[in-house]
């Protein structure tokens, strides 16, 4: 038997049992790699996709700009404007214009005396304000004679041409306007006496009553036209 020194025989056994760890280490290093599970990775990857395509985040993101997640509704885009002072919280508003025209009710009518001429019936049909406004006519009034049942008597008397004027009336003042006529006794015209004349202010609907003391008018015949003039200041020629 040959005899071999202590420290050989530990040198051996060092040598040895390095090489089995070794062979132990390479051997657990194999089965782990094939029981082990995949890695789970902490952040935004997304599951395999094609190579074509980039990887989606799984963090949810804002809809792009361009594709909004709801149609837009028309007129949202913006508030509707409004007009309003600085510093202001509402709308202002410009107050419509008031009217200056003389209303029926401001008004009274009354014809005025006969100035006959040349075979002609001339009286002025005067109307006066009697309100505590100054107030404007233009133009021509209405006219209608009338029975005491207020049936009209004749055809509504014609407009003589003339150029309209505004007349403005301060509170107590008047217009005329010439009722003319031809006398029926010269033209031979069918006549009727009228107990009435309504006198319409321009651009109004209800009329006014003047009591009529002119005698016979014509409403029929030959030279039976009754005619008026435009408004003018004042009462009368």
């Amino acid at each position: 038997m040959v005899y071999t020194p202590r420290s050989a025989r530990h040198g051996a056994l060092l040598v040895g049992t390095v090489a089995v760890l070794g062979l132990l280490s390479a051997c657990g290093d194999g089965s782990g790699a094939h029981s082990a599970g995949p890695a789970t990775v902490s952040g935004t990857a997304a599951p395999a996709r094609d190579t074509t395509e980039p990887p989606v985040s799984s963090t949810a993101t804002a809809p792009s700009p361009t594709h909004p997640a709801h149609p837009a509704k028309t007129g949202s885009a913006s508030a509707p404007r409004t007009t309003g002072t600085a510093g202001g919280t509402g709308a202002t508003t410009t107050p419509a214009a008031v009217s200056t025209r003389c209303h029926t009710a401001e008004l009274r009518a009354a014809v005025g005396r006969n100035d006959p001429g040349a075979g002609q019936e001339n009286f002025p049909v005067v109307l006066t304000n009697t309100s505590a406004r100054t107030c404007t006519l233009r133009g021509y009034p209405g006219a209608a004679f009338v029975d005491t049942a207020g049936t009209q008597l004749g055809p509504d008397p014609r407009r003589e041409p003339g150029t309209p004027v505004t007349v403005t009336l301060k509170p107590g003042h008047s217009a005329w306007a010439g009722l003319t006529f031809s006398n029926p006794e010269i033209s031979g015209a069918k006549t009727a006496t009228p107990a009435t004349l309504l006198v319409t202010p321009p651009d109004e609907r209800a009329p006014l009553k003047a009591a009529w003391r002119g005698g016979p008018v014509p409403v029929a015949g030959n030279s039976s036209s009754v005619r008026l003039t435009v408004l003018a200041p004042g009462t009368g020629p």
